[in-house]
């Protein structure tokens, strides 16, 4: 346990050290202020009209009220968070290859296992982290924009469903690092996160999201937003299995694997 107490603290510092935080920062902090942009509009488009927010043409549908917004939020971190989580964890594993210090990391007296283990369990850490803190930009944006329709339960559903897909979110950046890994470097995960976000969008479209598990986050937003449910258990235990499969996938690649 100290071992991967000591793993875990150097992976931190590898990784504060970087611009990554910075960078998965700035952009999740889109979000909430484009959410909050379109609950404006919304809101009054006349008036967004006029200041020259938005042209005559515009047609933004919706409605500006909480449920809507929240909602918005709970899609935008399903689909965003695959982005940004999956790209801090192809940097917490690739860079490990493009640094060539891969050799001299597997020399040191500690099981490739808590290796693994360790820099899964930083990248979690950094992931929920950032999912807290556009969820609490989110309530601050909602609340300068003055959003009607707030109630205590409704808010308490929302930060709810925001929460649940954030974690599966998360839980889906394990397959990454195996391809991180896989492919010694940046190229093949950040390729494979592309390919994973087309194939959720498509196959959610022609109806079988729910058997997909990189579909399965936006497909809890957008089932609540409209009040049926989208997923199923098997939905959810697909995404689980899919994040312990790629756990273990990279843990046997570190410890099997020719790493020359």
């Amino acid at each position: 346990m100290r071992k991967v107490i000591t793993c875990i603290s150097i992976e931190a510092k590898k990784f504060f050290r970087s611009k990554i935080p910075l960078i998965t920062m700035a952009v999740l902090m889109l979000i909430p202020f484009i959410g909050g942009f379109f609950m404006f509009i919304l809101k009054d488009p006349d008036l967004a009209e006029r200041l020259g927010f938005i042209s005559a043409k515009a047609q933004i549908m919706g409605t500006a009220d909480w449920p809507s917004y929240l909602s918005l939020l709970s899609q935008a971190i399903s689909i965003g968070g695959l982005l940004a989580f999956g790209f801090v964890a192809s940097w917490v594993f690739g860079r490990e290859y493009s640094d060539r210090a891969i050799g001299d990391l597997l020399a040191l007296p500690i099981s490739r296992a808590a290796i693994v283990v360790s820099k899964f369990i930083v990248i979690v850490l950094w992931c929920l982290a950032l999912s807290i803190f556009v969820l609490i930009l989110g309530l601050i944006v909602g609340y300068m924009v003055d959003i009607p329709g707030i109630s205590l339960d409704l808010l308490i559903k929302g930060i709810r469903t925001y929460i649940i897909c954030s974690l599966l979110t998360i839980l889906l950046s394990t397959p990454v690092g195996f391809f991180a890994s896989y492919g010694h470097g940046y190229l093949s995960p950040l390729g494979f996160i592309v390919i994973s976000l087309i194939l959720a969008q498509i196959i959610a479209a022609i109806g079988y999201g729910e058997f997909f598990p990189w579909s399965v986050p936006a497909l809890v937003a957008i089932g609540v937003e409209n009040g049926e449910p989208m997923v199923s258990t098997t939905s959810i235990m697909i995404v689980l299995l899919t994040s312990a499969l790629g756990l273990v996938s990279t843990i046997f690649w570190w410890r099997y694997a020719d790493q020359n």
